[in-house]
């Protein structure tokens, strides 16, 4: 399974995917992937985005500082490759410590493209990890191509997030135990 959100307004998705990820570990939830924070700097800057690592203690900056009348892309591809890796090592420890549950920040044009996490959507849902991203409405097209049938379109508020996610883990095949969770 593979639930999305496409939420309007600048780092809504962000938000929400990040208390539902804060939310769920409180829970005692397995979790991987990684949720997106960002953080304002100078009024004449753009803000720098950072990717917090679920299950770990890394977070990592995904965005480079082009200065103030830069337009061109400020993604820093070696940050987004690190971020994948460490993922990635999360989903080589299954099926014996598989997560319960995937989040990515989303399904962006480095995706769209066949870069950053694509191939981490793909090896979660072959291992029956369910897996939630936030979809912008400029991928749409290129995250439907790619998703298929496993697409759900979840309501972008917390209360559907929560419902979506309790009815995924309610039959996940990697519920753990309270007592195993976060075993490392």
């Amino acid at each position: 399974m593979l639930g999305y959100i496409s939420a309007s307004g600048r780092g809504a998705a962000d938000r929400l995917l990040a208390e539902l990820a804060r939310d769920l570990d409180a829970q005692g939830v397995a979790l991987s992937g990684v949720v997106q924070f960002n953080r304002e700097t100078r009024p004449d800057r753009h803000c720098d985005m950072d990717l917090q690592v679920l299950g770990h203690d890394h977070t990592v900056r995904i965005s480079q500082d082009l200065g103030p009348n830069a337009r061109g892309c400020r993604l820093d591809a070696q940050g987004l490759v690190a971020a994948v890796a460490l993922v990635e090592a999360d989903l080589a420890r299954a099926p014996e410590l598989a997560p319960e549950l995937m989040i990515i920040n989303k399904f962006g044009k480095s995706e769209t493209e066949g870069r950053g996490f694509r191939d981490i959507f793909g090896q979660a849902l072959a291992l029956g990890v369910p897996v939630l991203t936030a979809v912008n409405s400029g991928n749409l097209a290129g995250f439907l191509a790619f998703a298929g049938e496993f697409a759900e379109e979840i309501e972008p508020e917390a209360a559907a997030l929560r419902d979506w996610s309790a009815a995924i883990l309610s039959k996940s095949r990697y519920r753990k135990p309270l007592t195993s969770r976060h075993a490392t």
